[in-house]
């Protein structure tokens, strides 16, 4: 399902095509073409093989937190898997679910907390929710990190909490039995970016390690009663919810989501996943990244968003394909519902900003805008959508139903948000209630009547770290693909050559076209046949850019992704559209 990106608005900032490299010959062939995108990329080839993973030994804290495991698997304990609600936390919290199990954990449950009558992770409420289960041991997946009080609650009531997370720190941790974080300060793990899941499959093969030296697990080869399980049967959700949570696709993650990928296209992957990607129209054995992102993830994500993540973490653990189809169509049921909540709150969103702008005179330097009837569980999607349009740092709030204002927000290339509002919050103590989140990606709670002196600090914060230039909206490019590639074969070449993603961006090529015929679909789709010289006509869609129809002349320079059309089993290579501008 290729991805629709939000069109440039008439008051959008302007837009730069930038070229990766300039070559004075095209390249040749398909090898030479992906070799000049490898090294664009800073690679020098794809990223595949698992004996190239970093090793678990990397990660500080693991042989601690293999060691509690351990401990718990061998005596029998009472293990409870505290997860989050997006798509992250739901394949972290599989993960681990079924890799425990696999090592001969006799008792593993899960609690996902509810984002509207919890928050996000292990908190004082969470905690005593999790005591009722009487859990000998209590271990996050992708959250925790910041949980000084749940951690303390679970202690209160003689559970130890194991931490698994990838957020930034705080400057303390909390007091836990261990923590397993890349981002932890001492920790000298190379892949600072890895997801949740990844997080979690790493402490399993460290787990699983601990329990063959104790010789509860028998090393390959050997034929006792029990065997170390292959862990790499959990690849497939790895991959899921490392696309879904768009964390850097550096080599490390790359590794894990490719192994994902062929596990997947080889039917060899979980009943609920299968299941999320045949709801959503994908072809199994041909799936990518891009459906992972576009297709699995957002209808995994809509349990968290609309309804209870226990939903999406029983569709992905559960061997019953019949059930995993009718859940996954429950999922993709509230996925329906989560669009067209964001598309109300997306058009009330977008009037406000624009008559800040027109009060203003100007875009302001960041978006900060609030509803009293928006629904909390979408406002993260729409900042996303309010990034694209105007490209400006965004914070969406909602009301969280607890007299606080609970916000999430997006960020630009070059500013990194939690640190921004870690800055606001550091200068202006008091303002902001609590915060977390990652570079391009926050979550905050603030009082009400402190919004408006929130949205001047930050706004004040980000033009001291980005200064008061306009932005523009770049688009890189690898170049113009010469008219001998612009075929179904360099199409499929591409699929099979990522997974692209963030931090190895998939290609997007730059030309001028000659223009045949042009057409509107579904209202809101611009539909194009060009021409490069030498070349046949080729089909191009640009998803919602009708606006831009009467711009298009003769001749139009475009920005695009070479992919493929696939109607009614009948494959042919398609121009799916970033950009256009007209040639004068």
């Amino acid at each position: 399902m290729p991805r629709q990106p939000t069109p440039a608005a008439a008051d959008a900032p302007p837009v730069r095509i930038r070229r990766l490299g300039e070559y004075p010959t095209a390249p040749a062939n398909v090898s030479a073409l992906l070799t000049r995108l490898y090294a664009h990329r800073g690679d020098a080839a794809p990223a595949v093989s698992l004996e190239a993973l970093l090793p678990a030994a990397g990660l500080h804290g693991i042989d601690a937190a293999a060691a509690l495991l351990a401990d718990q698997v061998q005596r029998g304990g009472r293990i409870l898997v505290v997860g989050d609600y997006d798509a992250d936390g739901a394949t972290g919290s599989a993960v681990a679910l079924l890799g425990l199990r696999a090592l001969g954990a006799a008792d593993v449950d899960h609690l996902t907390p509810s984002r509207f009558h919890h928050g996000y992770g292990l908190s004082p409420a969470v905690a005593d929710a999790a005591a009722e289960r009487r859990p000998d041991l209590i271990v996050t997946v992708d959250n925790g990190i910041a949980s000084h009080a749940g951690v303390e609650r679970a202690a209160a009531h003689g559970i130890p909490v194991l931490i698994t997370d990838h957020h930034l720190p705080g400057a303390e941790l909390p007091a836990a039995a261990a923590v397993v974080n890349p981002n932890q300060p001492g920790c000298g793990f190379a892949s600072k970016h890895v997801a949740g899941c990844g997080v979690v499959f790493y402490l399993l093969a460290a787990t699983r390690a601990e329990l063959v030296r104790r010789g509860w697990l028998a090393a390959a080869g050997a034929a006792p009663a029990r065997k170390a399980p292959s862990l790499a049967s959990l690849l497939d959700l790895v991959a899921l919810g490392t696309v879904a949570d768009v964390v850097q696709l550096d080599r490390n993650n790359r590794i894990l989501v490719e192994q994902g990928l062929r596990r997947i296209r080889a039917g060899a992957c979980r009943p609920g996943l299968r299941a999320l990607l045949e709801v959503a129209g994908c072809r199994v054995q041909d799936v990518t990244a891009r459906d992972l992102g576009f297709a699995a993830g957002p209808r995994l994500n809509a349990a968290g968003r609309l309804d209870d993540m226990t939903l999406g973490v029983e569709c992905l653990t559960t061997d019953d394909p019949v059930r995993a189809m009718r859940l996954a169509q429950r999922l993709h049921q509230l996925n329906g519902e989560r669009r067209e909540l964001e598309h109300g709150i997306l058009d009330e969103a977008t009037a406000l900003v624009e008559r800040m702008a027109a009060e203003q005179g100007e875009v302001p330097p960041v978006l900060c805008v609030h509803g009293p009837h928006w629904h909390e569980g979408v406002i993260g999607i729409v900042a996303a959508r309010l990034r694209e349009r105007w490209h400006r740092p965004t914070v969406v709030f909602a009301d969280a139903g607890d007299g606080l204002l609970r916000g999430s927000a997006r960020s630009t290339e070059g500013l990194h948000i939690r640190d921004a509002i870690d800055a606001v919050d550091k200068r202006e103590p008091g303002l902001v209630t609590r915060f977390g989140g990652h570079a391009m990606a926050a979550g905050l709670s603030l009082a009400p009547a402190l919004l408006a002196d929130f949205r001047a600090a930050l706004g004040a914060e980000i033009e001291r770290q980005l200064g008061g230039a306009p932005t523009v909206r770049e688009i890189l490019s690898d170049g113009e693909l010469p008219a001998p590639l612009l075929t179904l074969h360099t199409a499929a070449a591409l699929r099979r050559a990522g997974p692209w993603g963030k931090g190895f961006a998939e290609p997007v090529f730059d030309g001028v076209f000659a223009v045949s015929h042009t057409s509107i679909a579904a209202e809101r789709h611009l539909k194009l046949r060009v021409r490069l010289d030498g070349a046949p006509p080729l089909e191009a869609i640009g998803f919602h850019l009708a606006e831009h129809r009467g711009s298009v002349g003769e001749h139009v320079r475009l920005a695009y992704r070479l992919d493929i059309n696939d109607y009614r089993g009948l494959q042919s290579p398609q121009l799916v559209l970033e950009h256009l501008e007209p040639v004068q």
